[in-house]
C-alpha cells in the first residue's frame, strides 16, 4: 500500500499552487451545467459548485480551494479552507459529507456551513470542508432521480462502501460477526480506494484537532470507537464536546454516545471515525442527522422510497442542527483548544 502511494504520489509531479488549484475549480465548475431536478429543497451537485463558485472568487483571503485528489471515475475532489486571515490558527477542525451518495442532507450541511462561515469566519480556527467526498456516488443518484429511478446506491464506482475502507480497526472480534456478517464486513484491502485515500492524505497533512463527518440517518453525535466495545483514554473529552455540540442544535438535539455502543451487536470495522483518532489523534465524530426521512403511513406512495428515507422532504431542521452543532464547537473552540490526543494506533487493534 505505502509503494502504491508513493508511486501516485511520484507521477502527480510537484504539489500544484493555489492558483492552479484555483483555475482547476472553475474550469470544473464551467463543464458542469445546471438543471431542474425533482428535488428542489437540495443542490445537485453542481448547484453547488455554482453557489460556491463566486465566494472563491470574491474571498481569495478567506475562502480557498483544493483539489485533493481524484475519484475512480476522474472527477476531481474539492476541499475548502476557510480562515480568518487576520488571527493565527490555533486549532484546525476537518469536516467532510457524501462519503455515502444517496446521503444528500450532509451536502446541505457542508455547504451552508461555508456559506456561514465565509461571511463570518471564526477567528483563529481553521475549517477545512470537503462536502463532496463520493463524486461518482452522488452524480448515479442524481441521473437516477432525474431518470424516475428508485435504486438503493451505497459505494464508490468500484462498489465500495468508503467508510469501511480506512485501516483502523478493521479485525472483527465479537462473536456477533458470526450472526449477521454482513455487518461486520470491510474493503479487502486497507486505503483501497482513492476517495479514502484523499481523505487520509490530507489529515496527515493538517494534523487536525477535531473532525467531523456527516452521515444520515439517526439522529446521532457518535465518537470512537465503532469498531471496539472498549472506551477509549479520551471519552471525557469526547462527551465535552458531545455536549457543545448537542447546546447548539436547540429543541431535540441529537443524543452524543459512542458508536460501537449504539446497540450490543453492532460495530463499525475500517470506519473514517476510528482511523483519524488512532492515527492522527483527531477528535473524530460522526454526524447522523435526521431520524429518517420515512413517513410510514406514505411509504407505499412515495416513489422514491431509499431517498427519502434518508433525506425528510423539508432538509431545513436538521441542516440547522448540523451548522448550530459546529458553529458550537468552534466558538468552543476559541477558548478551549483541543490539545493533542492522547491515543497512540496500537491502542485500536487489541
Amino acid at each position: 500500500m505505502l509503494i502504491s502511494l508513493l508511486l501516485a504520489s511520484a507521477l502527480a509531479g510537484p504539489p500544484k499552487t493555489s492558483a492552479e488549484h484555483r483555475e482547476a475549480f472553475f474550469d470544473d465548475v464551467a463543464r458542469r451545467r445546471q438543471v431542474d431536478h425533482p428535488e428542489a429543497d437540495y443542490r445537485f451537485y453542481a448547484d453547488l459548485l455554482h453557489e460556491l463558485a463566486p465566494l472563491v472568487e470574491e474571498r481569495p483571503g478567506v475562502l480557498t480551494v483544493e483539489r485533493i485528489g481524484r475519484t475512480v471515475q476522474g472527477h476531481r475532489m474539492w476541499a475548502f479552507q476557510v480562515t480568518d486571515p487576520s488571527v493565527q490558527v490555533h486549532q484546525k477542525v476537518l469536516v467532510t459529507a457524501s462519503i455515502h451518495p444517496m446521503e444528500w442532507v450532509g451536502a446541505e450541511v457542508a455547504t451552508d456551513l461555508l456559506l456561514e462561515l465565509v461571511e463570518s469566519p471564526v477567528p483563529g480556527v481553521q475549517v477545512t470542508v470537503v462536502p463532496m467526498l463520493n463524486v461518482d456516488g452522488r452524480l448515479r443518484v442524481e441521473k437516477d432521480l432525474l431518470d424516475g429511478v428508485n435504486r438503493y446506491w451505497r459505494t464508490n464506482s468500484n462498489g465500495i462502501d468508503l467508510n469501511r475502507d480506512f485501516a483502523t480497526n478493521r479485525e472483527a472480534q465479537a462473536i456477533w460477526r458470526h450472526v449477521i456478517p454482513r455487518r461486520y464486513t470491510t474493503s479487502s484491502a486497507p486505503l483501497s480506494q482513492p476517495e479514502s485515500q484523499a481523505i487520509d492524505r490530507l489529515a496527515q497533512r493538517e494534523d487536525f484537532d477535531v473532525a467531523i463527518s456527516f452521515h444520515a440517518f439517526g439522529g446521532y453525535i457518535y465518537h470512537p470507537w465503532a469498531g471496539l466495545w472498549e472506551r477509549t483514554p479520551d471519552e471525557d473529552r469526547f462527551a465535552e464536546l458531545g455536549r457543545v455540540m448537542q447546546s447548539g442544535q436547540g429543541a431535540r438535539a441529537y443524543r452524543s454516545m459512542q458508536l460501537s455502543r449504539w446497540a450490543f451487536f453492532f460495530r463499525g470495522h475500517g470506519m473514517e471515525l476510528d482511523h483519524l483518532y488512532a492515527e492522527y489523534g483527531t477528535l473524530a465524530f460522526l454526524i447522523e442527522l435526521t431520524r429518517t426521512g420515512y413517513r410510514w403511513k406514505s411509504l407505499r406512495a412515495d416513489r422514491k422510497v431509499d431517498f427519502r428515507m434518508y433525506n425528510p422532504r423539508d432538509p431545513n431542521p436538521d441542516t440547522e442542527r448540523g451548522v448550530g452543532a459546529v458553529r458550537a464547537l468552534m466558538r468552543h473552540l476559541q477558548d478551549h483548544p483541543v490539545e493533542d490526543s492522547t491515543t497512540p494506533t496500537a491502542l485500536a487493534e487489541p
